[in-house]
Formats: structure tokens, sequence, C-alpha cells
């Protein structure tokens, strides 16, 4: 396994993270106790996970992820070995804190202890903002719009979680689905007002959407702010499996398509991945192992989060570490980024 810094601090983290949203949905407890034990067997001691999930997001199964990790560490008393990672939902779902804002204030505080309490733990090593309060333009939508809502401004954010970690029950903080603007604003305060610093953004990154590169790339190697990289099989069209419009019995795409489709159902999806998968043939590399390493190669990448339903597919993403990508496959993935740029923002 290969390790980098999170952030500025000390922390290792493996560069391979072991996504967890499936969990209570396509897996049960069983399948997930049995991704965990394999994944920190093979030195994967990032773990992602949300109050939001399982995923797609309801209200039956909500929370039902971290209460699995929490029979995991009681199970196992493993919860040392983990660098654990959860995030508190931003508004909009109506059955968490009725979808109103939750970054400072009583639903902040009801939002991280009830985490706690599901993942049966004392702390969190990396408490994530999983989206902002504001309203910006995620989740593949494209062009922002200005409209201007109610949220907790960046400095009453951070001295909120500021208390948090004083107490003990957050080691370091983060962004996800987050804006350049965002986090510029999250680290010039952290810097003017000695509040906080944010440790890392999770935003998707993958071969179908590098947009990543546009804007945030610069300020996670300047400022130290690494990404991590969700959906980088993008749903799992980088795997291949979804070539010629087959639908695999139990995939995220044949019970879940139309909560995906908005973000694939792109006019050049399919010709892209095709020209992806036809290198990994050419080179005879997994397609699912070339998309992640190029992830993982990236200067501004801290780690890549996987998210595999069976162990055939955890042992194979794993292993995406041992891969060795040429310049000449690294030369060739970047040809078909600019005839097909980004085509799934």
């Amino acid at each position: 396994m290969n390790y980098k810094k999170l952030g500025n601090t000390d922390l290792d983290v493996s560069t391979i993270c072991l996504g967890t949203m499936t969990w209570g949905e396509q897996n049960s407890e069983a399948q997930a106790f049995e991704q965990m034990d394999y994944a920190l067997d093979k030195g994967v001691n990032f773990w992602d996970t949300a109050e939001l999930y399982a995923v797609p997001p309801k209200k039956e199964t909500y929370g039902h992820t971290e209460i699995i990790i929490g029979n995991w560490f009681e199970k196992t008393k493993k919860r040392e070995k983990v660098v654990l990672a959860t995030k508190v939902a931003g508004p909009t779902r109506n059955y968490l804190r009725d979808g109103e804002n939750s970054f400072v204030g009583k639903n902040f505080d009801d939002a991280l202890n009830k985490s706690l309490k599901r993942l049966k733990t004392d702390y969190i090593d990396l408490y994530q903002l999983h989206w902002p309060e504001r309203n910006v333009n995620n989740f593949g939508k494209l062009g922002y719009k200005h409209k201007e809502n109610n949220w907790n401004k960046f400095e009453d954010v951070l001295e909120n979680l500021k208390k948090y970690i004083e107490q003990g029950k957050i080691r370091y903080i983060g962004l996800s689905n987050e804006t350049p603007w965002g986090v510029m604003n999250y680290l010039e305060l952290h810097k003017d007002k000695n509040l906080p610093r944010m440790m890392s953004v999770q935003n998707p990154y993958n071969l179908l959407n590098r947009s990543y590169e546009i804007g945030l790339s610069e300020i996670s190697i300047r400022e130290k702010i690494g990404c991590l990289a969700y959906s980088p099989l993008a749903s799992g069209y980088l795997s291949g499996k979804y070539r010629n419009g087959y639908l695999p019995k139990g995939s995220r795409m044949q019970k879940h398509g139309d909560f995906w489709k908005y973000r694939y159902n792109t006019p050049n999806m399919e010709k892209a991945v095709e020209e992806y998968y036809k290198i990994s043939k050419k080179y005879n590399l997994n397609m699912s192992q070339m998309s992640l390493k190029f992830c993982e190669l990236q200067d501004f990448m801290t780690s890549v989060i996987i998210g595999a339903t069976t162990m055939e597919q955890l042992k194979t993403d794993i292993e995406s570490v041992n891969v060795n990508l040429s310049e000449e496959v690294i030369k060739e993935i970047n040809e078909i980024q600019k005839t097909y740029p980004n085509p799934c923002p």
C-alpha cells in the first residue's frame, strides 16, 4: 500500500480509501465486515462514510452504514487502526433535521453526536462538510447561477468546529463537493483568524470528469489540501462492465440507474469509455486498475475512494496501487481527454 500525509498533518493515510456507501443497501453487514477485514489487512487504513449513507439516500436507511462500521469496531476492537472519515450533510434532506442548515448550533451538535453513537467511537479523525449550505453548482450541475440563500458563514462554521476539536470529538476537518472560492475562503480564515484548517477536499475525479484540474488542483498542491477522489470509476462505467448497454444483475446501474443517470447520460460518455477500454486492452491493463491508478498518480491527490459491492471488485481495486502506467499510457489517456473533455462533469 502507498501512503500520503493528510493535508499538512503528520497523519499517514492510504492512497486507497475504503468507500462504504453501499453498505446497508447493496451490501449486507456480513459483506461489509468481510470488506473491512480484507482492506485493513491489505494496509487500507483510511475509511470514508457519512451520516447520509447508505446510497441512494432515503429516510429508511440513513445512518445504516455508520451503524455497520460501529458494529465492526465493537466486534474487532480495531478502532485505533483506522483513520475514520465521516460527513455532516448540508441542507435539503427533510428527514435530516427538517432539511435545515446544520454546520453550527444544535443541528450540528445533533449530527455529530449521533454519528459518534452509531460509529461507537469517541472521536472522528476527519469530519467533513458533505456539501455547502450555500447555493452552488455541484452534483453534475453545469453553469453557476447565483442565488442567495441563508447559510452559516465560513467563520461561524470554523468557530463551531473549533469547539468540538478542543473537546476531542474531532481531530481534523475537511470539505466535500466544494468550489475553489469556498476552499480558499476557509483557508484564508484559518490563517487570518487562527481557526481550524481544512485538510482535504472530497470531490469527484475520474477519467470522465477531470474538472478538479481546472481550479482546485493548484489550490490542493500549493495549500496542501489534497483531493479525496470520489467516483473514481464513474459508478462502474470505467470498469467497462456497462459497455454496449450491458447492465449486470445487482449492479448499481441495474438497481438504481434512475438515481445516477443524470451524471452519466451524456452525449460522449459511451464514446470516451470505449476509447479508454481500448487503451486498457492495448497495454494489457485491467480497466478499473488503469482508471484508479491514473487518479492516484495526480500530484493533487491524497487518496482515491473505492466502493466495491463484491470481494472480487475490492481485491482488484486495492491491487491498483501496484500497477504501473507507462508514459505512453498516460499520453494516450490525455489524448482521449482532449477529444472528449470531461463528458460527465
